[in-house]
């Protein structure tokens, strides 16, 4: 009987037509990214909790699905999901898996820990179900702007399938391993160095304020001559500036991935005596009122 349920299960997946793809989460990331395959001419299903989002969605050319199972009847699936307890909220818990057609890619695009991707992972592998994990970075408008890149890992075979969707939510696909848990260490490493790069900079604008030296000036000659780049421009203006709203990525976004290098860096038994400072001003900024604000505000630690 098992048998019988998954070559149904496989005929079925065979005959969805290949251009249609499913986004579920419909976050600040997740809207711009169906935006823009709705725009590239695919069949898109989407689903979020809240109605809302849906709506803008459908009103630009997608289709709303009723549930999670019915949006991951689509070939091809992105989600785009907040932390590791929706995510297995979504896809473990709920039991979803054991109700789509075999052969379904589902593409996760969440910022999660390496110990929930090798968990998620095996789940849709006993289903059936192919898994790629497909961190990003890029804030909002580079999402918008359909210019991401893209960190997958997973079989290549599975990402060489959903490649024709990454060239149209990003600029680059960055292939780390087999292992979709391989993406998802690289993805919080990186943000692990954002959160560096600003405790930094607050120290020395700090420093420099202290001296009377003008911190816009300050960050444009460091900004222009030892260190240029997006990181250190774009959050050294923040800092100087004082500019934290919008939020790009909140306060509490950034000790949730800070945490999640943590454990990783445990796990491996590797030290991160930076870490564990940021840890301590992440808490305080969160404490002190700040964890709607852009994370580069745990500058003003530093300032105080």
């Amino acid at each position: 009987m098992a048998f019988l349920n998954r070559l149904r299960r496989f005929i079925e997946g065979s005959v969805l037509c290949m251009s249609s793809i499913a986004v579920i989460g419909l976050g600040a990331m997740g809207r711009p990214i169906a935006h823009n395959l709705v725009k590239a001419g695919h069949d898109v299903v989407v689903w979020n909790r809240s109605d809302a989002h849906a709506e803008q969605l459908v009103a630009a050319g997608a289709r709303r699905a009723a549930s999670v199972a019915e949006a991951m009847h689509s070939p091809v699936v992105f989600s785009v999901l907040s932390d590791d307890r929706a995510v297995a909220e979504t896809f473990i818990d709920s039991g979803v898996l054991s109700q789509i057609p075999a052969g379904t890619v589902h593409v996760n695009v969440a910022t999660v820990s390496a110990g929930l991707a090798r968990r998620v992972g095996a789940a849709h592998a006993e289903s059936g179900v192919g898994y790629v994990a497909a961190p990003v970075f890029g804030r909002v408008p580079v999402a918008e702007a359909g210019a991401l890149n893209i960190l997958a890992a997973g079989e290549d075979g599975l990402i060489d399938r959903v490649q024709p969707f990454f060239d149209v939510i990003g600029s680059r696909t960055w292939r780390l391993g087999d292992h979709p848990e391989q993406a998802n260490l690289v993805k919080i490493l990186g943000n692990y160095l954002i959160a560096c790069a600003i405790q930094s900079l607050g120290e020395a604008v700090s420093l420099a304020e202290s001296a009377g030296v003008d911190s816009g000036q300050f960050l444009e000659l460091l900004t222009s001559t030892l260190f240029p780049g997006v990181v250190y421009a774009g959050y050294g203006s923040m800092i100087a500036e004082r500019r934290y709203q919008p939020a790009g990525f909140t306060t509490v976004l950034g000790r949730k991935d800070l945490h999640l290098t943590l454990d990783a860096a445990t796990d491996h038994d590797i030290p991160l005596p930076i870490g564990q400072l940021l840890r301590a001003v992440f808490d305080q900024a969160i404490a002190d009122g700040h964890g709607a604000d852009d994370w580069a505000v745990v500058a003003e630690q530093q300032r105080r």
